[in-house]
Order: C-alpha cells, then structure tokens, then sequence
C-alpha cells in the first residue's frame, strides 16, 4: 500500500487565534494615567479662563450687559455645583468609564451650541450644559485615583495631577486673549470642542475601567438618600471638605474679578491677563511638586499645617500692601503665588482624609466634596467679586476672610476627630 499522499493526510492543526483586547483593556502608565486624569479635569478652568478677556466682545455681539454676560459664568458655575452631586453616584453605579464618555459627549454639544449662540439667554442655555458635564472628570477622576492607590501614593498622584492640571489656569486666559485679538470669542469655544473630541477618543481607547460590577452600588432613591445623608450629616466631612473649598474661593474672587480690576485697576489688556494667572498657576505647580515630594514622608497634619503658612502670610502680605500702597503690576499679583503654593500643598491631604471618611462610596463623597467647592465659587462668582472688583484690597481682605475661615474649620476638624477617637476607645 502505498504511503499516504499530501491529500490523504489531515490537515495541520489551525492554532487559536487569541482574542483581541478592547482597547481600554491596554493599562494606561502611572504618568499616562495623571495625564489623562489632569485632562479632564482642564475643562472646568478652559470654561472659566478662557472667554473671560472676551467678555466685552461677548457683549457687544450679542447686544448684552456686562452682568448678562457675567451671568453666563455664574449659570455654568450653579449648574457645575449641582451636576457634581450626581456624578460620583452614577459612577459608583455604572462605572467610572462610562460616566466619563457619556459627560464629554455633552461637553461637546454644549460647547458647540456656545459657538453658535446669536442671543446671551442661549448662552446661559449651553453654559449650564457644559457645566453639567465638565464636572465628571474632576470628580470621577478622585475616585479613578483612590481606586487604585492608596494613602503615599495616592497622594503622589493626585499631586501630579494636579501639576499638570496647573497648566490650564495658566493657559487658559492667555489662549483666550490671543484667540480675541487675531479671531472671534466664537473661536475659543471651538478650539474647547476640539480638545474635548481629542480627549474623548484618548478615554474610549485607554482609560480603563477602576470599579469592578461587584463593587459597584445600587442606584435607586432608598440607597442614595442614605448616602447622601450620611456624608451630608457628618460633620468632621463638612469640616475637611470646606478647608479645599474656601482656600479655593480665596483665589477664584480674584479670577472671577479678573475682567473687572485687571483693566481698570492695573490697565492690563485682553492679551495680558497672564499677569494673573502665571503667578497663580505656577505656585499651583510648585505646591503641588513639593506636596509630591512630601507624600509618605510627613503626616497629613503637618503637610497642612505647613500649606497654611504659606496661605495666611500671603493673604496678610497682600493686604498690609494694598494698605498702604496703590495697585501696580507686578506686586499686586505677586503674593498669590505664594497663595496658592499654599493651597496645593493643603489640598491633596484635605481631600483624602474627607475621601477616606466613607470608603465604600468614594464616588459620592468626591461629588459632595466638588459640590461644596463649586458653590462657593459660584457665590463667588455672583455675589462676592461683583461686589470687591472694585477695589484691589478689598479683593486681598476678601481673601484673606476666605483662607482664615479655612484654617478656623481646620483646627475645628482636628478637635472634632480627637473627641470621636476618644469616645471610640
């Protein structure tokens, strides 16, 4: 019998063909990571910065006041505060992921409909849009961070995040003053459609998801009311979360007061409102590295007694200045970035010691937590900078009130957590 032929032979074994990864399955490094992280939180301060040197032409476009247009920053800033509730909640429901794709798809509706506004009432219309969306990222990134890391090294990354993100403060006016002065307001708003497309394709390809379904949490009525309720009910959480939001208020009265005092107090120009916002940004910077460096190797207590220092003597600094001396570039600007060296150094440890008060819901602290910030820039933004543009210090005074009533609630938390200890032994 003759051998068996090629034909007759059976045919090789096809070897499996392994499955192909979703993209987002490919883990993002721990730079890549605070990256994306610190992108996404750029869009709440590239909503803020950007069009404020466009204000006068955002007016005369759209036949508006100056309070209409400031409007348009208070009604993003209201819708900002109430949307971030809601985040962390439906991200400890249905995924820190999907929460973040879904919010940058009406970011960019939102800001495609500020484009194209012919009347300021649309403009308030896609504003609160947008601050219903731009929220996600800051708040679903805190999570995103304590997810994965803990105590040192969460605190390292929500550092470098935070360095990073100071590029946007920064950025943001300048861009926008340059935009005005070579193109249309219109413009910054597309360049924001932009970014948030670009940011939203580097999500759907690479950010991967923290939150395991069995980890996640019910979203109905009964379970939120008792979460919300027993984070809003605590205390020693109001307490650690308003220390961030009022050092934050401390330095948004001056932002917010920006188009005002800048003109007409310094005789800045459009294209020179970084004379504000490189001081500011670049202590954010540094703060933030210094706060990096510190991570693990101090307590959280003394990393915030130290960032104290630093906000109380420049609020100090800055008034006693203004006191006896008229407005002028670059001393009147000067003492905030030792402010918000200050404030970054604060931060970090603030905001996990209040994520840490409730670990199981980490998502819906971190919302509680943004809301509180937001609405006291909100009130800021339409309350108390209208109220002090006027006058530089009476901005510094303004300040000043701010970081004392942080460090009052500060030394409050710390009373407040040594009675809770001693009543648990």
């Amino acid at each position: 019998m003759l051998p068996d032929t090629p034909a007759d032979l059976p045919p090789d074994p096809v070897p499996p063909v392994p499955p192909r990864k979703k993209p987002h399955t490919r883990p993002l490094s721990h730079a890549g990571l605070a990256i994306v992280l610190a992108a996404l939180s750029m869009l709440g301060p590239f909503c803020i910065d950007a069009y404020l040197p466009a204000f006068p032409e955002i007016g005369q476009s759209l036949g508006a006041t100056p309070i209409e247009v400031q409007q348009s920053l208070t009604a993003y800033m209201l819708a900002f505060a109430g949307m971030v509730l809601w985040h962390g909640a439906l991200s400890d429901a249905f995924g820190r992921r999907n929460v973040i794709l879904v919010s940058l798809i009406l970011f960019a509706i939102g800001t495609v409909g500020c484009a194209a506004v012919h009347s300021v009432q649309y403009l308030w219309f896609f504003r609160i849009l947008q601050g219903i969306s731009a929220g996600a990222g800051v708040v679903v990134g805190r999570a995103i961070i304590r997810d994965l890391y803990h105590d040192a090294e969460a605190a390292r990354l929500l550092s470098l995040v935070t360095m990073i993100f100071a590029i946007a403060p920064a950025l943001a006016p300048i861009m926008g003053g340059y935009i005005v002065k070579w193109f249309d307001w219109r413009a910054i708003f597309l360049v924001l459609t932009v970014f948030s497309v670009g940011l939203f394709i580097v999500c759907w390809r690479r950010l991967p998801e923290t939150l395991p379904l069995h980890k996640r949490q019910p979203f109905n009525p009964r379970f939120l009311w008792g979460s919300y309720r027993q984070i809003l009910g605590s205390p020693l959480f109001h307490l650690k979360s308003l220390i961030v939001a009022l050092n934050f208020a401390g330095l948004f009265v001056f932002i917010t007061a920006a188009p005002e005092f800048l003109p007409k107090q310094l005789h800045l120009g459009p294209d020179q409102f970084g004379w504000l916002f490189i001081p500011s940004v670049s202590g954010i910077f540094t703060g933030a590295l210094f706060a990096n460096r510190l991570a693990g190797k101090i307590t959280f207590e003394r990393q915030i007694a130290i960032g104290f220092a630093f906000l109380i003597t420049a609020a100090s600094v800055n008034v006693l200045y203004h006191v006896f001396m008229p407005p002028s570039v670059p001393w009147s600007v000067l003492p905030l970035f030792f402010y918000t060296f200050g404030m970054s150094v604060v931060g970090p440890a603030a905001t996990l010691m209040a994520l840490d008060l409730f670990p199981h819901i980490r998502g819906t602290v971190a919302s509680c937590q943004s809301f509180e910030t937001t609405l006291a820039g909100a009130i800021v933004a339409g309350v108390v900078a209208p109220a002090l543009a006027g006058s530089v210090l009476w901005l510094a005074i303004g300040q000043l009130a701010f970081t004392s009533s942080a460090l009052g609630l500060w030394l409050v938390a710390r009373v407040v957590r040594r009675s809770l200890v001693v009543d648990a032994t």
